[in-house]
């Protein structure tokens, strides 16, 4: 697990108070996570080399060397209630969106509560993971950069060249992510954790794919729930009304469903 070269990622580097650039990393939220005791608010750690990342529900996440960004970045919300931590994910796969936004001339839009579509197809996603102590969690984020179409883990999944990006440059792509993270952290911070009254759930909202769509969503417990997703409420979660009535789900994996 060798550092790259200190110079890399220079636009990267002026937006976070420590940015280290990893050759190779097993998991970068696990190397985060260790360090987190030594290290400030909105560290960062990167490599385009990740061999033992997880998704969500425990999924293995693995890409070609060099043709992915694995990402992790410590947050320290100081004042704010693990209770208010639920928004961060959210927040971060709006951060990607408008990161990635620009690079292609697809629509970009985000699936709840953290997938980055482009046309509907995943360029990227996002695991957050508390702090052993719950002082603070880390937020990996993985996106897809140059993979030909056979070298992605699944049908549904692109990357930003195939995508339509020209040679999408990394430290960009890094750099604008990181902006578009601290704004939105900063925002939610000021607004003491409170989405609604900083407008963050309408910005959120406005950018989530799933809202209104019919969606089939496996829950923790192993049920399933079918319905239409109406809204995000005022934790985070999606509510999907079913012929039941309306449910706030927390967690899950979501569907999109073509009906």
């Amino acid at each position: 697990m060798q550092q790259s070269d200190p110079h890399a990622f220079r636009r990267s580097r002026a937006v976070v108070p420590v940015l280290e650039v990893l050759d190779e990393a097993g998991s970068t939220n696990d190397v985060l996570t260790a360090r987190a005791a030594t290290l400030p608010d909105l560290s960062v750690i990167v490599t385009g080399n990740q061999t033992g990342g997880r998704g969500r529900l425990g999924r293995v996440w693995v890409a070609p060397p060099g043709r992915t960004l694995a990402i992790s970045v410590l947050l320290r919300p100081d004042g704010l209630a693990p209770e208010a931590f639920g928004w961060f994910p959210l927040l971060a796969g709006l951060a990607m969106s408008r990161a990635v936004a620009p690079l292609v001339p697809g629509t970009v839009a985000v699936k709840w509560p953290n997938d980055v579509l482009i046309d509907g197809a995943k360029v990227s996603g996002t695991l957050s993971e508390l702090l052993p102590d719950l002082s603070g969690l880390v937020i990996g984020a993985g996106v897809n950069l140059s993979q030909e179409a056979e070298e992605l883990p699944t049908e549904t999944s692109t990357s930003l060249v195939l995508a339509g990006a020209e040679s999408p440059d990394a430290d960009i792509v890094l750099s604008s992510y990181l902006t578009q993270l601290t704004a939105l952290y900063r925002e939610y911070l000021t607004a003491g954790g409170d989405a609604v009254r900083s407008a963050l759930r309408d910005e959120v909202a406005e950018a989530c794919h799933t809202l209104g769509r019919a969606v089939r969503v496996e829950l923790p417990g192993g049920d399933t729930l079918l319905g239409t997703a109406v809204g995000i409420d005022a934790d985070g979660r999606l509510i999907v009304e079913s012929e039941t009535g309306r449910t706030a789900v927390a967690a899950g994996d979501v569907t999109h469903l073509r009906y």
